[in-house]
């Protein structure tokens, strides 16, 4: 009897060791890859073209491809959306400026958009695998599912931009904000006037 949990041992203890040193040399690739915004996404645009073309070329799986699309349409509202919703929680001390006298709070999103990035890039890959397999390919009317994900898009954006108006956040910055210093007066050199 013991010799046969020696056995099960001996043939699990690799493949914890396999699985233990893939999902580190994972995790290396993926914090490498962290400061490389512009070849992440490219690398993520050509994985969904790889899926697009497949989908296309089968003509089919596109119950996969709305479940895609719902979930991408998901994880926007959330790379959207403010840490701190201000609706939720206006009484609490952490939410956006409302006035131009309030104190600037840098907008902090409730998705990263390294686990946007990471999550998007996961659903295509898991999307293009279920194309392998038929019990996936659920036969619809493929024109019903764009209509109505194109209605979700829209009701969805129009309720996010709105609550964006209200609470006067912009989730986007371009580039580092930068300090340029004292204006220097045209009359005096580098005396400020009041």
């Amino acid at each position: 009897m013991d010799g046969s949990g020696d056995d099960v041992a001996a043939v699990v203890a690799p493949i914890a060791k396999w699985k233990s040193d893939f999902s580190r040399t994972f995790q290396y690739f993926l914090d490498r890859s962290t400061p490389h915004l512009m070849e992440r996404w490219l690398g993520s645009l050509a994985i969904a073209a790889v899926y697009v073309l497949r989908v296309y070329l089968l003509q089919g799986f596109y119950i996969v491809s709305y479940g895609i699309g719902i979930y991408i349409l998901n994880l926007l509202i959330g790379f959207l959306s403010p840490k701190v919703d201000p609706e939720l929680e206006h009484l609490d001390g952490a939410s956006l400026p409302t006035k131009g006298s309030d104190e600037f709070r840098p907008f902090i999103r409730r998705l990263p958009e390294f686990k946007f990035w990471y999550s998007i890039t996961k659903a295509f890959c898991i999307g293009f695998l279920m194309t392998f397999f038929s019990i996936f390919d659920v036969p619809v009317f493929w024109p019903i599912l764009l209509f109505y994900w194109i209605a979700l898009f829209v009701l969805t954006m129009k309720r996010q931009i709105m609550h964006m108006i209200k609470y006067k956040y912009v989730p986007f910055s371009i580039g580092k904000q930068r300090y340029t210093g004292k204006e220097t007066s045209p009359t005096g050199a580098g005396l400020v006037t009041d």
